[in-house]
């Protein structure tokens, strides 16, 4: 199995060089199902898993292989690869893991381009669009729009305006997976030899998209389970990495209910450039655009020139990264405040081990 089809280049054979030397074998995650890994290897494709000592040594979930990884293994016999190392992932796709834990879940590694799915059906909404944006923009990945179920939409060119709107030079292409109309608009993205990644909602319609790039019904889909609002049902349920006819890789990933922010200020600037472009004109270089005079931002908005949902959005995923990372900073202090008392514990007893003793 060639690796230079899934996209193995001269940087990651300098990264594996030292590794090499210890006789482990380069591989790519192409499907993740809990704790077990299919991995394309040039000894075929094998499963793997994480060896203890990775285990052992791995302290954040987001540090574990995830599809699109690029790892160093080790065959094991019995047809099983042990997974020793990550290399360093050039992209990232992250969210906050479910529940109240303040803990990072990566989606896919290693991507090139991001196909931002929504559906142009009932579940079409604006606000989520600018939020996959700002954590597509942190990924390190180039995002595109793709509005499926287009022959949903009566009124297309109003929505493509919208959309548009929203995503200040981000490229919108708008198809129609089942009927396959404008797929063509997709193939400028698709090159040989790069990874997309899939990204959206619950029934978007990512799979059935998929099966149409690869000319067969390979990843099950499932028709829609609410005809009133037009939402469809989700079938991924593993992660996945299949290598299309022309060359290029696509991942598909399950759909997400809710997309809980990890992301940077960056990103969220980069989705609101047309905010931050107006914020530059505050006349406080702190403004927040909520009661401060002068603010640009909220004269835009008086002006027409600037919808206000737009900037209650923009003020709703800022403050919610701030809540995150003051989570983030009271989880680190809480390690590191665990690790300073393993040390004073293993002082202590180092003392104790040590302390003469008198009659």
């Amino acid at each position: 199995m060639d690796l230079r089809d899934y996209g193995w280049n001269e940087e990651l054979s300098a990264q594996f060089e030292a590794y090499a030397q210890r006789g482990l074998v380069p591989a790519r995650v192409v499907k993740q199902s809990r704790d077990l890994s299919t991995l394309v290897t040039p000894l075929g494709e094998l499963p793997g898993k994480v060896s203890g000592k990775f285990r052992h040594e791995t302290a954040e979930q987001a540090d574990f292989p995830v599809v699109g990884d690029w790892v160093t293994i080790e065959p094991a016999g019995d047809n099983l690869a042990l997974i020793h190392a990550v290399l360093p992932r050039r992209s990232a796709f992250t969210r906050k893991a479910a529940g109240e834990t303040v803990e990072a879940q990566v989606a896919a590694a290693n991507v090139d381009t991001v196909f931002l799915v929504s559906g142009l059906d009932g579940d079409f909404n604006l606000r989520r669009i600018e939020r996959y944006l700002t954590t597509a923009w942190t990924s390190a990945a180039e995002p595109i729009i793709v509005l499926n179920k287009a022959d949903l939409c009566p009124d297309l060119q109003n929505v493509l305006t919208a959309v548009e709107g929203v995503a200040p030079g981000v490229p919108v292409v708008a198809v129609s997976a089942l009927s396959e109309d404008g797929l063509k608009d997709l193939e400028p993205f698709i090159v040989p030899r790069k990874t997309v990644a899939l990204l959206g909602s619950s029934g978007v319609g990512k799979s059935t998209l998929i099966n149409r790039l690869l000319g067969e019904e390979r990843l099950p889909t499932a028709p829609m389970s609410d005809a009133a609002e037009g939402r469809g049902r989700h079938t991924t349920t593993a992660r996945e990495l299949v290598l299309l006819p022309g060359g290029a890789l696509l991942i598909d990933t399950p759909g997400m209910r809710e997309l809980q922010l990890w992301a940077d200020e960056e990103g969220l600037d980069r989705t609101f450039d047309d905010i931050e472009k107006l914020g530059a004109r505050c006349r406080f270089p702190d403004c927040r655009h909520d009661r401060e005079p002068g603010c640009a931002v909220r004269a835009a908005v008086t002006a027409g020139a600037l919808d206000p949902r737009r900037l209650e959005s923009y003020v709703k995923l800022r403050r919610e990264l701030s809540f995150m990372e003051l989570k983030k900073d009271v989880k680190k202090r809480r390690q590191q405040e665990k690790a300073a008392g393993r040390r004073f514990a293993s002082m202590v007893k180092e003392i104790k081990k040590h302390k003469p003793r008198y009659q």
